[in-house]
C-alpha cells in the first residue's frame, strides 16, 4: 500500500512539473555582468572617468552602479545594455567593489576599481596679460587625492629660481579624514628666498609628484598699446645709486635709453609707450655701473595691436577678392601692403592711431585716401570700391518680353593700371545666361573699355561695345538676339502641297516654341530667334515628318515631304484558297479610333487614300460587330493595286460565288469524294463480276 502511495506521489509530481513547464512562459533573459572597464587597467585618480559596459536581465529596467558604498549612477538600461560613465567620487586610496544592480530583479554583478593618489600644484597668477614684478609674493597651493585615511602627508615645496638657486620648505597637508583629501598653501618667497629675478620660476612638489611655474617681470603688464604707460619695478639694487633702462625692438633697434635713480634699492620707473610702435616684441634691459645680479635684468613684451577686419566692398555692397591695399600708418610713418583672400577679408593687427589707405583692383585704384582710426578695440572696417557689377539680359530683338537663356557670352575689357607705370592690359571672362536669360557678373572697373560677344550654338549673333560705366551698384546692359525668316514647304509623296498642316518649331535649347499652319500651296513663315530647331508637321495630329534646322542665316527655306501623307492604301482580303473574297467591309482604326472603312470589290481589294503610320486593319464579313481579321501593321510607302496588303480568312471559302465555312465546304467535299468513292467501286465491281451469257 505504501508503495503505491509513493508512485502515485511520484506520478503526481512529475505531472506537475511539466504541467509547470508548459503553462510558464518562456523568456530569453540577459545575464547581470559587467563587461568592460574603461580605464582597462581598472586603475585611476579622483574625478576621473570611469565608463561601465554591461547587461542587466529586465529590458529597459532601471539599474545603478556603485562605487563601493557610493552611487555614481542611476539610470535607466537601452534594451537590456548599459553603458555608464561617472567621475570618480572623492574617496581614499585603495580596492573598491564595482557594483551593477539590476534594481528590478534585485540581481548584482562586481567588479573592481583602484584609486591611485592624485598630487596637485597650482601657483596663483594674475590673469594675463597682468604679470607679477619683482619682489611680489605668490601663493602656492597643494593638495592630495586618493590618499590614505586620516593622515597628515606632508609637502616639501621647492622653487628653482631663473639663476637656478633652489628654495625648499616643507608644509603639513590637513588630515585625510575619511575622503582622503588633504590641502594646504604657502607663500613664496620663504625664509632667504626672493622674487628678486626677471624669469621663469619652477616650483615642485616633493620633486616629481607635481609642478607649476610663475614668471616674474619687470614690467606691470606683458603687452601694451601705443600711448600706454608702462610701469617698471625692480628690486636689489641696493649698492646701486642709478641704472640705465633701455628698450630695443626684437632687430636691435634702441627705442628707449634713460637712467633711473634707485631709491632704497628699488628701481620704479614709468614710460609712454610711443606713437610710432609699431606691432611685435621688444625687451627692455636695466643695467647697472656692476654686476648686482646673477640674472640679467631683461625681459621681452609685445605691442600686439588689435585685431582688424577690412572688407574691400563693391558697390553692390559685395566682398572683393583679391583687392590689394596699402594702408599707410601715419603714427609710424609705415606703409603695410594686404590683399583679400577669396572671401573678400583682410585680417590685420593694427595699433592704435590714424591710416590712410589705399586700394587696387587688378592693379587700377578703386579707393584713394580713405582715412580712419584705431582706438581702443577690435572692429571690422567696410571699404566701398569703385567696382561695379554687371547685368547683363539677352532678349528677343522680335519681343523684348522674351529673354533668352543659355546664351554664351564673352567679356572682352582693356584698361591701363595705376600700378607698374601704366601698363595696358587685356582681360577676358566667359559665362552663359541662365534659364531666365539672365548673367550677373560682379566687381568691374568703371574706366575699362568692354565689348561683348554673344554666341549660340557656336554662331555669334551680337558683338556690343560699350565704356564708362556708371559708379552705381549694378550697370544693366541688355543684348539682343536677332530674328530669322524661315520659309516652310509641305509636300507629300506625290509633290502636291498639303494643306492646313500644322507646322511646329521646337528650339534645342530652352522653351521656344512657334506654330503655324500651311496655307492651300502648303507654305508656311516663320520669324524666330537666331538658333536651332526641331521641324516638325502634322496633319490631324499625326507626325507626317521631322527634321533639325538651323537658322544662322537672315533667311532659310525648307521643303518637307511628307510621305506618309494622303498614301493610297489597298488592301486585299481573300479566302483560305487565296481567292479574292468580295463584298467585305474592311475599317481602318488609328489608336483605338475608326478613320475610314470601305467594301472590297469583285477582285476582293478595297482602296483608301489615309496617312500612313501605324493602322489597326479589321475585316467584317457576315458580322458586322465582330470582326473575322484584325491586323496592325506599319505603312511607311504606298500600297496600291500592284502591292495590295494581304490579308487571308482561313476559316471561309468562297464556293460558287458564295461565302463558306470552310468546315463546312470540307464536309461537303468529304461527302462529295465519298458518293464519287462508292461510284467507282460500283463500277469496277460490276465490271468485274458482269455473268457470262449461256449458250443455248
Amino acid at each position: 500500500m505504501k508503495k503505491k502511495t509513493v508512485i502515485i506521489a511520484l506520478i503526481a509530481l512529475v505531472a506537475l512539473t511539466i504541467f509547470t513547464r508548459i503553462i510558464s512562459p518562456r523568456v530569453n533573459a540577459a545575464e547581470v555582468k559587467i563587461t568592460s572597464v574603461i580605464p582597462t587597467t581598472y586603475r585611476g585618480k579622483v574625478e576621473d572617468i570611469v565608463r561601465v559596459i554591461g547587461t542587466i536581465n529586465t529590458t529597459d529596467g532601471l539599474y545603478q552602479i556603485w562605487f563601493g558604498s557610493k552611487l555614481v549612477v542611476n539610470e535607466t538600461a537601452s534594451g537590456n545594455n548599459v553603458n555608464a560613465s561617472f567621475s570618480v567620487p572623492p574617496l581614499p586610496g585603495g580596492n573598491y567593489t564595482l557594483t551593477l544592480q539590476d534594481v528590478t530583479a534585485n540581481i548584482n554583478a562586481t567588479s573592481w576599481f583602484i584609486i591611485d593618489p592624485a598630487y596637485t600644484l597650482k601657483v596663483s597668477k594674475p590673469e594675463y596679460p597682468k604679470q607679477l614684478q619683482q619682489g611680489a609674493e605668490v601663493k602656492i597651493s597643494i593638495s592630495i587625492t586618493g590618499g590614505k585615511t586620516n593622515t597628515v602627508y606632508v609637502a616639501n615645496v621647492t622653487v628653482k629660481t631663473p639663476a637656478n638657486e633652489t628654495y625648499s620648505q616643507s608644509i603639513p597637508l590637513s588630515n585625510t579624514t575619511d575622503t582622503g583629501i588633504g590641502n594646504a598653501s604657502i607663500i613664496y618667497p620663504f625664509e632667504n628666498a626672493h622674487t628678486n629675478y626677471t624669469g621663469t620660476y619652477t616650483v615642485s612638489f616633493n620633486g616629481t609628484l607635481a609642478s607649476d611655474t610663475f614668471f616674474i617681470g619687470l614690467t606691470d603688464l606683458a603687452e601694451y598699446h601705443r600711448n600706454d604707460t608702462m610701469k617698471v619695478w625692480a628690486v636689489g639694487y641696493s649698492s646701486c645709486k642709478n641704472v640705465t633702462i633701455t628698450i630695443k625692438s626684437k632687430d636691435g633697434e634702441k627705442i628707449y635709453e634713460d637712467k633711473w635713480n634707485v631709491t632704497d634699492g628699488v628701481v620704479k620707473a614709468s614710460w609712454l609707450v610711443q606713437k610710432n610702435m609699431t606691432i611685435g616684441n621688444y625687451s627692455i634691459t636695466i643695467t647697472a655701473n656692476e654686476k648686482v645680479k646673477r640674472v640679467n635684468d631683461t625681459q621681452i613684451f609685445a605691442v600686439p595691436g588689435f585685431k582688424t577686419e577690412i572688407v574691400p566692398r563693391n558697390l553692390a555692397g559685395e566682398p572683393v577678392p583679391d583687392v590689394f591695399i596699402r594702408i599707410h600708418d601715419n603714427w609710424a610713418n609705415k606703409t603695410y601692403n594686404v590683399t583679400s583672400d577669396r572671401n573678400g577679408i583682410i585680417t590685420k593687427q593694427l595699433e592704435r592711431g590714424e591710416y590712410n589707405v589705399t586700394a587696387y583692383f587688378k592693379k587700377v585704384k578703386v579707393i584713394e585716401a580713405l582715412t580712419f582710426k584705431i582706438e581702443n578695440e577690435s572692429k571690422t572696417l567696410n571699404f566701398t570700391c569703385q567696382l561695379t557689377s554687371l547685368n547683363i539680359t539677352v532678349v528677343s530683338a522680335l519681343d523684348s518680353s522674351i529673354k533668352i537663356p543659355f546664351v554664351s557670352i564673352r567679356l572682352y575689357y582693356n584698361f591701363t593700371t595705376d600700378l607698374d607705370e601704366g601698363k595696358d592690359v587685356n582681360e577676358t571672362v566667359s559665362f552663359q545666361t541662365d534659364i531666365t536669360g539672365n548673367a550677373k557678373q560682379h566687381s568691374f572697373l568703371l574706366n575699362a573699355s568692354y565689348r561683348i560677344s554673344a554666341s549660340r550654338y557656336g554662331h555669334i549673333f551680337n558683338q556690343t561695345m560699350f565704356a564708362n560705366l556708371k559708379p552705381c551698384a549694378w550697370n544693366n546692359i541688355t543684348i539682343s538676339c536677332p530674328g530669322r525668316i524661315l520659309h516652310v514647304t509641305v509636300i507629300d509623296l506625290e509633290g502636291k502641297p498639303i494643306e492646313n498642316a500644322l507646322v511646329e518649331l521646337q528650339e534645342f535649347m530652352g522653351g521656344l516654341r512657334y506654330t503655324n499652319f500651311t496655307d492651300n500651296a502648303g507654305n508656311a513663315i516663320f520669324n524666330c530667334i537666331f538658333g536651332e530647331y526641331y521641324l516638325k508637321v502634322y496633319s490631324k495630329e499625326i507626325l507626317l515628318g521631322a527634321e533639325a534646322v538651323e537658322l544662322f542665316n537672315e533667311t532659310v527655306t525648307r521643303s518637307i515631304r511628307c510621305a506618309l501623307y494622303n498614301l493610297p492604301i489597298c488592301v486585299k482580303v481573300v479566302d483560305y484558297f487565296g481567292q479574292p473574297i468580295p463584298n467585305a467591309n474592311i475599317t481602318l482604326e488609328r489608336n483605338g479610333v475608326k478613320i475610314c472603312s470601305n467594301v472590297t470589290g469583285a477582285e476582293g481589294i478595297a482602296s483608301f487614300r489615309e496617312i500612313g503610320g501605324t493602322l489597326t486593319i479589321k475585316v467584317y464579313l457576315k458580322n458586322s460587330d465582330l470582326p473575322e481579321a484584325t491586323t496592325t501593321i506599319y505603312i511607311g510607302e504606298k500600297r496600291d493595286y500592284s502591292n495590295p496588303i494581304l490579308v487571308k480568312i482561313g476559316a471561309y471559302v468562297i464556293f460558287a460565288s458564295l461565302l463558306m465555312d470552310t468546315a463546312q465546304f470540307a464536309i461537303i467535299i468529304l461527302i462529295l469524294a465519298i458518293v464519287v468513292l462508292i461510284a467507282i467501286i460500283e463500277i469496277v465491281r460490276r465490271k468485274h463480276f458482269k455473268p457470262s451469257e449461256t449458250s443455248s
